[in-house]
């Protein structure tokens, strides 16, 4: 990611339970919790190139 994104600013939040979610402009694009499933390889890059494009 960080070749598609060098500028970008990431952040990691502690948390348990399993729980695995990607935010970005403070919205929820991935959640491990709601999908009851891992990320695919590729799957959270797709997503934020997708919410960039608006």
């Amino acid at each position: 990611m960080r070749e598609a994104w060098p500028d970008a600013e990431v952040g990691l939040t502690p948390s348990g339970g399993g729980v695995f979610e990607v935010r970005l402009d403070d919205a929820l694009l991935f959640s491990k919790k709601q999908l009851g499933r891992h990320a695919q390889p590729g799957e959270v890059v797709g997503l934020i190139r997708d919410h960039l494009k608006g």
